[in-house]
């Protein structure tokens, strides 16, 4: 598709929570906040011709490796929210991207994502094959006091539970939609501390696709005000997350 005439290097898109994105206690749902930031980052993606239809002319996809989401508060149901994103980096394969939300002229929420371009017929990284130049970067704009990281995963942790991955698991690229990751974890835990609006950042890493049928371990832990979690295929660790407490 050709670059929208309405596509500039920074983007923003007005969303209304509705019911279904939230917990009981009316609050959007964690994995919703992150659905909310991925469509705004595809929108974005698509007004500046770096669209999922685009990429799949030469066999790319967008992969999430690493992000991290700072959460000051959370909207309710009703609210409209304003979720604004831009390029830090764009070069070779990777792509730094930021995202902001917006309650007003609030922010409640930012983070920082850090993506790969997949070869979905190779399954393996590669170039972007597209043009990116008219994306202006902005690399001193940041929207996180932190950056993302690598999670440890040399930590002490102990089994929780099983899974295998099953068709709603899945995404348009046909492995486990990387939302789904984070869901796994956050129904291991003591739901209290989610319902209270505790949880003030987390920090995910995305190391190895799974597919339909895929039969995985997630482990936990804790140390001090976080818990962690890895979810591991066959002894290889596919995914690792840290949640931060207030």
């Amino acid at each position: 598709m050709p670059i929208s005439d309405k596509f500039e290097s920074v983007y923003s898109q007005d969303w209304e929570i509705n019911f279904l994105q939230c917990t009981p206690n009316g609050l959007l749902k964690h994995t919703e906040l992150c659905n909310l930031l991925q469509l705004t980052a595809g929108s974005h993606a698509e007004l500046g011709g770096l669209s999922f239809t685009d990429m799949q002319e030469h066999d790319q996809a967008w992969v999430l490796s690493r992000m991290r989401v700072e959460i000051d508060e959370l909207p309710k149901w009703r609210d409209t929210v304003t979720v604004k994103t831009w390029i830090y980096d764009l070069q070779g394969s990777r792509s730094i991207r930021a995202l902001e939300m917006y309650l007003g002229d609030k922010k409640i929420a930012g983070s920082e994502t850090f993506w790969a371009v997949f070869n979905t017929r190779l399954r393996r990284p590669e170039a972007l094959a597209l043009p990116h130049e008219h994306f202006e970067k902005y690399p001193e704009r940041r929207a996180t006091v932190e950056t993302f990281k690598k999670v440890d995963i040399s930590r002490e942790a102990a089994l929780h539970s099983e899974r295998t991955v099953v068709l709603s698991d899945l995404d348009i690229v046909f492995h486990a939609n990387n939302v789904k990751y984070l869901e796994w974890c956050l129904d291991a835990i003591e739901p209290k501390p989610i319902l209270n609006n505790r949880l003030a950042s987390f920090d995910i890493n995305y190391m190895r696709e799974l597919m339909l049928g895929d039969v995985v371990e997630i482990t936990t832990g804790t140390e001090g005000n976080q818990d962690y979690f890895t979810i591991n295929k066959e002894g290889k660790s596919c995914f690792a997350l840290e949640l931060n407490w207030r």
